[in-house]
């Protein structure tokens, strides 16, 4: 309503609502432009994402520009002398990034926590392990959420389906070729990067052909062998080369210092290579045998998935970044190796400190694919804990020594087997240790010294007894809680843990004549 004159000056319309009269819509209120012509020539503020962009910007400025400065004289206080070191000074530097982006949010609080886990070891503070164990406990959890961060970015910008609708192209939708197709291609990946990274990789894939088809968790027969697939295929891969694993390194070392014996890498892939391809059929076989598929083929065909593919158009922006963040990643779990090598170990990027860096850039600003929120709904955490009570238990059986009793209980008595069920024998043996632990390398670390020192007093060829231990500390097929090449998948909530050792026991003793009868023909050959 509009008044005339002064305050108490007669209202418009007031005669009408005497004479009881209603209007059915109030007139709408005019309230006076109260803004100055000063405030209306402001430009508008910037958009939120260049102001993060601007206050991630200014926190590495200052953070820069403290570790420039030159390192200021000791003080001195109450005759003590109080020095500031420059790896004081990086640290402060490095605070001060922190409280900028805390304050200004350019990035989650949760992120910018992680952030600066990887800048204490990239400013050369301390190593990144060091770091990590002094705050999670174990560096294989900071890998854990890196990435299942990935695999949410997949979910979330749309990535996963297009991809997977490319694989269904190649391999067709029959759940058989679908299955053996992952276990392939997880077993050829692993041969030359970890068995986790690949379960990394294959883990948004497979969730993608799932929820496609309509296959909810827990509910579905084809989901559980798919995803334990995607287990199966990376850890046998594990084994194939000295590359494959940590605990291949592990055991290569043990063997030319306690022994005196050097594996050459063609030697190690004589053995592991074909007992890790003989292992796909088997996997094969147990995972449709043990969990029949309800359906045929996915409840799609090739051209629908064609014109899918047509539906979803050019990739996304989001699509786009997250593929460049999970490139950069494998790129560099491939090239670390070669990195380290050519920087003559100046430069070491552990596979943890990657995994976590592709997780972190997800939420910088310019690549920004996912919020906090988002990351928390899309990560499975219990998984998470898994790891840390797996890592905890292992340490402590390992450090009373019950591991190492066990060891001697279980392979004590090896040279009383003969030497063609030798091998299989081992297998079984290391297969019941590595139950105890969520660790291929404290496995390897435990059962090699063992087996070298009985190969050295029993005058038998160090390598051909140890071999089969080195391949079966990375062939972690029966409990989840044994190693995250399982609680990744895992996490996807398509199988149980009763799903995974019903197959993982009879994958393990497939596992076992694998490698014994690949050891035997091998003996038959001369190599």
């Amino acid at each position: 309503m509009t008044c005339h004159g002064g305050g108490n000056g007669p209202v418009a319309g007031q005669g009408a609502l005497d004479r009881g009269e209603r209007l059915s819509h109030p007139p709408p209120l005019v309230l006076p432009d109260l803004t100055s012509s000063h405030d209306r020539e402001r430009p508008p503020r910037p958009p939120a994402r260049d102001r993060r962009a601007l206050a991630l910007l200014a926190a590495i400025v200052v953070m820069l520009a403290i570790y420039a400065l030159p390192v200021p004289a000791p003080l001195e206080r109450a005759g003590a002398t109080i020095p500031l070191t420059a790896a004081g000074k990086a640290c402060l530097a490095i605070m001060s990034l922190a409280v900028v982006l805390w304050v200004s949010e350019a990035i989650p609080f949760a992120a910018t926590s992680l952030l600066v886990v990887l800048l204490i070891p990239a400013f050369g503070i301390a190593d990144y392990r060091t770091i990590v164990r002094a705050g999670f406990g174990d560096p294989v959890i900071t890998f854990f959420i890196g990435v299942l961060m990935l695999s949410a970015a997949f979910t979330h910008s749309g990535l996963g389906t297009r991809l997977t609708y490319l694989v269904l192209l190649r391999v067709g939708t029959r759940t058989d070729r679908v299955l053996l197709g992952v276990l392939t291609v997880g077993t050829l990946l692993s041969m030359w990067i970890t068995d986790m990274a690949v379960a990394a990789m294959l883990l948004p894939l497979g969730v993608g052909v799932l929820r496609d088809a309509g296959l909810r968790p827990g509910a579905s027969q084809f989901g559980r062998s798919l995803m334990i697939a995607t287990a199966f295929g990376p850890l046998i891969g594990g084994i194939a080369t000295p590359a494959g694993t940590a605990a291949n390194i592990v055991a290569l070392a043990q063997l030319k210092q306690l022994a005196g014996t050097d594996v050459s890498f063609g030697r190690w892939m004589a053995l592991g290579t074909p007992a890790s391809l003989l292992m796909i059929p088997f996997a094969w076989w147990i995972l449709r045998w043990r969990f029949p598929p309800e359906l045929e083929r996915l409840p799609i065909t090739i051209e629908a998935i064609r014109e899918r593919l047509r539906g979803l158009g050019p990739p996304a922006p989001a699509e786009i970044r997250t593929l460049l963040v999970f490139a950069a990643v494998v790129s560099l779990w491939l090239l670390s190796p070669l990195i380290a090598t050519w920087s003559a170990g100046r430069i070491t990027l552990p596979v943890e400190a990657v995994g976590l860096a592709g997780g972190v850039a997800l939420f910088l600003p310019g690549i920004r694919v996912l919020t906090w929120k988002e990351a928390e709904a899309g990560v499975e955490w219990g998984g998470l804990m898994m790891i840390v009570a797996g890592l905890s238990l292992g340490l402590a059986v390992y450090e009373s020594g019950a591991a190492r009793w066990l060891a001697w209980m279980l392979l004590g008595q090896i040279t009383m087997v003969p030497d063609g069920l030798r091998p299989f024998v081992i297998v079984l043996a290391v297969s019941a240790l590595h139950l105890l632990f969520s660790s291929n390398t404290v496995t390897a670390s435990i059962i090699i010294p063992i087996l070298v020192a009985l190969a050295t007093d029993l005058h038998l060829d160090p390598w051909a007894t140890v071999a089969p231990a080195a391949f079966t500390s990375s062939l972690a097929f029966i409990l989840v809680s044994e190693g995250p090449t399982t609680i990744i998948p895992y996490s996807s909530g398509y199988f149980s843990i009763k799903d995974l050792a019903t197959a993982g026991v009879w994958m393990t003793l497939a596992a076992a004549a694998c490698v014994a009868v690949t050891q035997y023909l091998a003996r038959l050959a001369g190599w």
